[in-house]
């Protein structure tokens, strides 16, 4: 669920980005400003939606009288020639307001699109698709709310709601025992509730963990389908297993189907191609 202060925010700064205090000059200078348009959104892909609300909020935001007409439904699929919305009322408006709606909509379009084909390929397994913190900087809100209408879950949302101890923690601390001692301890000193994941590299690293104990969940990084399957073999459900590491599209279904509960994909946020959309002018 997008959170409506934090795309306040965002919103705020992306148009200041975009028209500083001066506005765009462009439409200000060629077009009447008491000038009345309307504009369609134009999908000229084939995906899934994502981002109406947010272009409606952009919209108001630019000018709250235009009107914003929604004909198709946030997590729709949609292909070539579809109209989503239609915008009426002041073109300097209109056009103020394009490029963002724009930007946002074909990023997070493309993102649900993506997510939804990795989701569609493990149907029929226990295991759930999640996202990570390779994001854009500033987007991530944005980001990891389209990973989920395209069918994927959010994995952790930044260094702040979960503790997750990495190969670097690990090696800069002195082992994986001491490193989820030293978190135990910092989280009871603090008064602190939150869960713990730990990588591992290995099988070794597994059988380390699960001597130490005191952890949430394990992640088996870079490991092939075999070996994960080993790796939830012997962790026999007492902690929650996530494959990580360059799996693809082609290779998932694998990882699925060892038993691990969740599949993190950084390409979900961090390589997506984005939905072509257009805004046009044009007359109901």
């Amino acid at each position: 669920m997008i959170q409506e202060q934090e795309l306040h925010q965002f919103i705020e700064q992306a148009l200041y980005e975009d028209i500083r205090n001066i506005g765009d000059l462009s439409s200000l200078s060629s077009i009447d400003r008491d000038t009345k348009g309307t504009a369609k959104l134009l999908v000229k892909d084939e995906g899934i939606l994502c981002g109406m609300s947010v272009a409606k909020a952009i919209a108001q935001k630019v000018d709250d009288t235009l009107q914003f007409e929604e004909l198709i439904k946030e997590g729709s699929t949609v292909k070539f020639g579809n109209i989503a919305f239609y915008l009426e009322g002041n073109a300097i408006s209109i056009l103020t307001a394009e490029r963002l709606i724009l930007n946002c909509m074909q990023r997070m379009s493309g993102i649900a699109t993506t997510t939804q084909k990795y989701a569609k390929a493990i149907e029929g397994t226990n295991a759930k698709v999640i996202d990570t913190r390779k994001t854009t900087p500033n987007l991530r809100f944005l980001e990891k709310y389209a990973v989920t209408v395209g069918g994927g879950f959010n994995h952790r949302y930044g260094l702040y709601d979960m503790i997750m101890l990495k190969d670097n923690h690990i090696d800069f601390c002195g082992g994986i025992t001491k490193a989820i001692q030293k978190v135990r301890k910092y989280l009871s000193d603090n008064n602190l509730s939150l869960k713990i994941e730990v990588e591992t590299r290995n099988i070794d690293d597994v059988k380390e963990i699960l001597a130490c104990g005191g952890i949430d969940r394990i992640m088996l990084d870079n490991y092939k389908p075999e070996d994960c399957k080993m790796a939830v073999e012997l962790i026999n459900k007492q902690y929650e297993v996530e494959a990580s590491g360059g799996i693809t599209l082609e290779t998932i279904r694998a990882y699925a189907e060892t038993g691990v509960d969740f599949i993190s994909v950084g390409a979900l946020t961090h390589s997506v191609k984005s939905l072509d959309l257009s805004l046009k002018a044009t007359f109901k």
